[in-house]
């Protein structure tokens, strides 16, 4: 079980963290949500809970919870910017099908 992050991503992530001025790293999640079922979860974390399981790549650890790693393992957190967007993408390869908007998928 794996969850890696891009060059791009892991710098993203510490930029925050260093201008948040604490934190432990990211959580990755998942929740019920949207048209297809699940839609990803991106938040920081100040504290890891016992029950997280705690991934670091690139010095950034990547906290997720036991339920979300299995609709997460062997992702990649990537990020990108293409045109004036710009944000984190989840590289997941259990994902089976996505909605037409992209905010969920399901496994």
């Amino acid at each position: 079980m794996a969850i890696t992050l891009s060059e791009s991503a892991a710098s993203r992530v510490s930029s925050f963290l260093e201008s948040r001025g604490k934190g432990a790293g990211v959580r990755l999640g998942v929740k019920t949500s949207g048209c297809s079922g699940l839609a990803y979860v991106l938040e920081f974390v100040d504290e890891i809970e016992e029950d997280d399981v705690v991934f670091e790549d690139r010095g950034v650890k990547v906290i997720i919870d036991q339920k979300s790693l299995v609709y997460l393992d062997g992702t990649e957190l990537d990020y990108g910017k293409e045109g004036l967007n710009e944000g984190f993408i989840f590289n997941n390869p259990n994902v089976q099908n996505e909605c037409g908007c992209g905010e969920s998928f399901t496994v």
